[in-house]
């Protein structure tokens, strides 16, 4: 046990996560904390287990994973349709989900086994603001209008752009998680976004915890209507 009186999540080389039990975590994440903290204790439990995240993440989940997570959730609306392409094991979407409640938020995941753990984690977070669907991102165009995608982790920025702009309503938003090459990847989509009439692409620094490394988003608007894939 810790000074918290909780015992620190332990991976299985016997490292274990140094923010386990840190208080600041609770205010951080707000009226989502209890929603998060069991999606975090899920991971825990299952995560490597369901094949979901290696064996030495689950010393590091809470800055990689959740806060990293929880970093585009400023850049998100508050309410409306945002959906997460490529969820995986949920990130950055069941955070969204907890931290933007009025929100409907759509995660979509094309392999079955992730699906259903996407399914599970709902129902055990009680989060009533999400969808599971289990697809690829082009088989939705046209069938999703969302106010804004989100994605972690699931290609650089120029194919990122073409998998998620046909399902971005006219003046959303695309935001993307990415590392520090952020910059490079925007420079080196900026045909595409012309194409696709992708406007005000920017890199944003999102802090977390102090003492974290920052997180780095990036946001791009969908003009008007002529923004399909050619």
């Amino acid at each position: 046990m810790d000074e918290t009186g909780r015992a620190p999540a332990t991976a299985d080389d016997g490292s274990s996560d140094p923010l386990e039990g840190d208080p600041r975590l609770q205010v951080f994440f707000g009226e989502a904390w209890p929603q998060v903290e069991r999606f975090h204790r899920m991971l825990v439990e299952q995560g490597e287990l369901r094949g979901l995240i290696g064996p030495r993440e689950v010393a590091r989940l809470w800055e990689r994973h959740l806060l990293n997570s929880a970093a585009v959730v400023p850049f998100l609306p508050d309410a409306g349709v945002i959906v997460d392409v490529g969820s995986g094991a949920g990130l950055p979407g069941i955070v969204a989900a907890a931290m933007r409640p009025a929100a409907d938020v759509v995660l979509v995941e094309p392999m079955e086994r992730r699906t259903a753990w996407l399914e599970d984690v709902v129902a055990e977070t009680g989060l009533t603001n999400v969808t599971v669907r289990r697809a690829r991102a082009q088989e939705l165009d046209g069938a999703i209008e969302a106010d804004a995608v989100t994605a972690r982790a699931v290609a650089a920025l120029d194919k990122l752009f073409r998998l998620t702009v046909p399902l971005v309503r006219p003046g959303g938003l695309v935001v993307a998680l990415k590392g520090s090459r952020a910059r490079d990847e925007l420079a080196s989509a900026a045909a595409v976004m012309r194409r696709l009439r992708l406007t005000d692409g920017a890199v944003h620094e999102a802090p977390t915890l102090a003492g974290l490394e920052p997180t780095y988003v990036v946001t791009a608007v969908r003009g008007g209507s002529g923004g399909g894939v050619r």
